[in-house]
């Protein structure tokens, strides 16, 4: 996987951090470069860690796999971004509530819980890297930074402009991952 392809990937699946960090930075009324920071770093990490258990189970199973894997891949990413299109477009209300109180917004409770909720499709992609044989690292590391840096810069943009930009987020996200999809299906077919 090229470095270009990567970074795509990585931006791709930050779409959802970069969602949420965006109702964040709508919910902070007074706003510090900290806040948006602790909100970049819970989801990069997290889309860090996700991708690397993904590879370590995938590549458990990679021989018994390898002769189907580009499919695993495609299904797997066509889902991730179906689903994330699926849901930015089925939303009535694409606000959410804020509580306004600095402390429960940044509390590790509730970033825990939205971090782990915004890389799911990253544990996937994980999977998908374990079938082709990329280089785990370089790729984890390179995902979390990516999406660090898109989630502070979401804090910040949600603090500024608000909501309008979520939904979008998540379906220029979703559109990302099935052409990521689609492309290694059609490589590994010879198509292209």
């Amino acid at each position: 996987m090229s470095l270009t392809e990567l970074f795509i990937l990585a931006v791709g699946l930050s779409m959802d951090a970069f969602a949420v960090a965006v109702c964040k930075g709508l919910c902070l009324e007074d706003l510090t470069f900290k806040d948006a920071l602790t909100v970049g770093l819970w989801f990069g990490v997290f889309q860090a860690v996700m991708p690397l258990t993904g590879y370590i189970l995938g590549a458990q199973f990679r021989d018994q796999i390898t002769a189907i894997d580009h499919w695993i891949a495609f299904i797997l990413l066509v889902l991730i971004g179906g689903n994330m299109i699926r849901e930015a477009c089925s939303k009535e209300d694409h606000g959410e509530p804020c509580c306004k109180e600095k402390k429960k917004e940044l509390a590790p409770k509730t970033m825990l819980v939205l971090a782990v909720a915004t890389s799911i499709d990253a544990l996937a992609v994980g999977i998908t890297f374990a079938f082709l044989n990329v280089e785990i690292v370089p790729a984890v590391s390179f995902i979390g930074v990516v999406n660090l840096v898109c989630s502070v810069a979401g804090v910040y943009i949600g603090h500024r402009f608000g909501i309008k930009l979520k939904t979008r987020a998540e379906i220029t996200g979703g559109v990302i991952l099935i052409l990521m999809g689609s492309k290694i299906l059609l490589e590994h077919l010879g198509i292209i």
